[in-house]
C-alpha cells in the first residue's frame, strides 16, 4: 500500500522515483526559507488563524510542496482565507497568488451558483487584499472554464487543500485536474491535502460524500491524469480520527457538525486525519 509511508510521523517527506528530476531536500528547503515562512505564518493578519496551525502545519506543508517565495501559485477553491493569508504574505514580495475557481459549467451548479462562482473569482483580488492587507495587484483569479490567454503553462504550483472530496462527489475531478495540469509549467507540481479514509473503508463511504477518500484511490486517480507522485508526508495525519463518522468528516473540528453528544466526543480530537501528497506534471 502506498501509504505505508506513514510508518513514521517524523518522516515529513518521502520522495518517490521521478525520472531524472530531483526534489530539493526538504529540510534544507525549510531552512533556506524559514524566515519567509515564519514571517508569513506569524503575520498579525493571521492572529485568529493560528489556533489551527497545530493541525494544519502550514510551514511543513509548504516546505513539502517546495513552494518558493518567488513562485506563481494557484490556490484551488480559496474559501475563508486561511491559506490565502499564509500564501499571500509568503508570496507577497516576488511571487503571485492566483485563485483558481471551479469551472461553473461542471458539477451540480445551478444558474445562481454559477453566477456566484464567477463573482467569487472576479472579487478574489480585492477580497485577498482585505484578508492580508496587501495590494490587490498581488493577486489574480480565474474560473477553470475561462483560462485567460497566455496563462496556460505559467504556474509553478497548484495547491488543492481539503477539496478533492468535493471534486469526486461532484463528478468533476477529471476535468478540474486536467485544467490544473494545463496551467502548470512543465515539471510544475500539484500539492494535495485531503481528509483520509482507512484503507479498508467501503467504496460508498470513501467516494467523497463523507469528506474522506482512500489515499491509494487519490494517488491512482491523479497519476492517471498525467502526474507522478514525488512526495508524501504524515505531517497532517491524526491517529485520533477514526475517519468513520456516520455524518462524515464534518463531525470533526472545526465543523463540529453533530449533536451535542457527538460534539462532546470529537471536540478534543483535533482536526481530521489527512494525507499530504506532492505530484509532478509528467511530460
Amino acid at each position: 500500500m502506498r501509504y505505508l509511508l506513514a510508518s513514521t510521523m517524523l518522516a515529513l517527506a518521502v520522495p518517490a522515483a521521478a525520472d531524472h528530476h530531483e526534489l530539493p531536500d526538504q529540510a534544507e528547503f525549510a531552512a533556506t526559507h524559514a524566515e519567509a515562512l515564519s514571517g508569513a505564518i506569524n503575520h498579525p493578519s493571521r492572529a485568529e488563524d493560528r489556533a489551527r496551525d497545530e493541525f494544519r502545519n502550514p510551514a511543513e506543508t509548504l516546505a513539502l510542496f517546495r513552494v518558493e517565495p518567488d513562485m506563481k501559485v494557484g490556490e484551488y477553491a480559496p474559501g475563508g482565507g486561511w491559506y490565502t493569508r499564509v500564501l499571500g504574505h509568503y508570496l507577497g514580495g516576488e511571487g503571485q497568488l492566483v485563485g483558481l475557481y471551479f469551472d461553473p459549467t461542471s458539477g451540480p451548479f445551478n444558474a445562481e451558483s454559477q453566477q456566484g462562482i464567477r463573482a467569487g473569482a472576479a472579487g478574489f483580488p480585492a477580497e485577498a487584499a482585505e484578508f492580508t492587507g496587501l495590494p490587490a495587484e498581488n493577486f489574480s483569479a480565474m474560473t477553470l472554464d475561462a483560462i485567460p490567454e497566455g496563462e496556460a503553462g505559467t504556474l509553478d504550483r497548484v495547491l488543492v487543500i481539503r477539496m478533492m472530496h468535493n471534486m469526486m462527489r461532484w463528478n468533476n475531478a477529471d476535468s478540474e485536474l486536467k485544467k490544473m495540469r494545463e496551467l502548470l509549467k512543465p515539471g510544475g507540481m500539484l500539492g494535495i491535502v485531503q481528509h483520509r479514509a482507512p484503507d479498508d473503508a467501503a467504496a460508498d463511504y470513501a467516494n467523497g460524500s463523507k469528506g474522506y477518500l482512500r489515499q491509494d484511490d487519490v494517488v491512482g486517480y491523479v497519476e492517471a491524469l498525467g502526474f507522478e507522485l514525488v512526495g508524501s508526508s504524515e505531517v497532517n495525519a491524526n491517529p485520533n480520527d477514526p475517519a468513520n463518522w456516520e455524518g462524515g468528516v464534518w463531525a470533526m473540528p472545526p465543523s463540529l457538525g453533530g449533536d451535542d453528544e457527538m460534539d462532546a466526543r470529537t471536540r478534543d480530537l483535533g482536526e481530521s486525519d489527512r494525507m499530504t501528497l506532492l505530484f509532478r506534471k509528467r511530460p
